[in-house]
């Protein structure tokens, strides 16, 4: 499937985007940037990787599509953050972890516009980053996030909201 992006988005020489065997697309928005290694891997399902407009992510991230990724419009990502919307099996002791393939999805990730993610977080199957949220550094996101919130720390809560 296609790899779709914007003339006018700007996409390192040194990020590893690779294309899809599985069908997935990945679409990159209007003045978009995808800084130096940056990694998309299509792997763990066949959802679409989808980057909106204005949006920055920084270097070192990883993007697995699993599921599926949808990125909104004027979002920043922070450095080496990752994106795993998928689920590895893992139950049967009779088979070996590596053979279990991947479990039911939780319907991807969702961030909505307006959202600043912040350096080595991680995002899991499932996490809905409403409009205007903050993530602070080093957070794993599983769940639906409050708009204009700011949640940082493990577990994850939030501090305070944007004014």
């Amino acid at each position: 499937m296609p790899i779709l992006i914007a003339e006018s988005a700007r996409i390192s020489a040194w990020a590893d985007i690779e294309d899809s065997v599985r069908g997935s697309r990945i679409v990159v928005g209007d003045n978009s940037v995808i800084d130096s290694f940056v990694k998309i891997k299509p792997v763990g399902g066949s959802g679409d990787l989808v980057i909106g407009e204005n949006v920055f992510i920084n270097s070192g991230c990883v993007f697995y599509t699993g599921n599926g990724i949808t990125i909104g419009n004027h979002v920043a990502v922070a450095a080496n953050c990752t994106f795993a919307p998928v689920n590895h099996a893992y139950k049967e002791r009779s088979r070996l972890i590596t053979q279990q393939g991947f479990t039911t999805g939780k319907g991807g990730i969702v961030i909505e516009d307006d959202v600043w993610i912040g350096a080595n977080c991680v995002l899991l199957d499932g996490a809905v980053l409403r409009r205007g949220c903050v993530v602070g550094a080093g957070s794993v996101v599983r769940g639906e996030l409050a708009t204009y919130t700011i949640y940082t720390g493990q577990p994850l809560r939030a501090i305070g909201e944007r004014e």
